[in-house]
């Protein structure tokens, strides 16, 4: 997968986090074509999440796994879970359902946002 397009409310606030959490960078930013949100592209060098922050939005409903076309959660592979962990503590989140078995390693974690993320390691 190349990347994956997620409306956010604050588009430099979730940025900079996953740039301190997995090391990542900002490859583009900008205003939308049509003028109605700001991306910001955040990833490495052959893929990204690109946040879009539109200037009206209204809040989501809460997950329930079970509704057609709904994001459920953003799996991230990293090679270290324990610094993941600890980098994601760092940014004040709180991980949690722990679990190991084949192929890997993983917990998860919300954001401010309420996006789910499963950080997972094969290692």
């Amino acid at each position: 997968m190349e990347h994956a397009n997620i409306n956010v409310s604050d588009a430099g606030k979730t940025a900079a986090w996953l740039r301190r959490a997995f090391g990542w960078r900002v490859r583009w930013e900008g205003s939308t074509f049509d003028g109605a949100g700001y991306t910001m592209h955040v990833g490495a060098d052959d893929s990204y999440i690109a946040l879009y922050e539109p200037k009206a939005s209204k809040a989501g409903v809460e997950r329930d796994y079970k509704t057609q076309g709904q994001l459920n959660h953003v799996g991230i592979v990293v090679d270290d879970l324990a610094v993941a962990e600890n980098a994601i503590k760092a940014e004040g989140y709180e991980p949690h359902s722990h679990q190991n078995y084949e192929p890997g390693e993983r917990f998860y974690f919300k954001d401010e946002n309420g996006i789910e993320y499963e950080i997972v390691s094969y290692d």
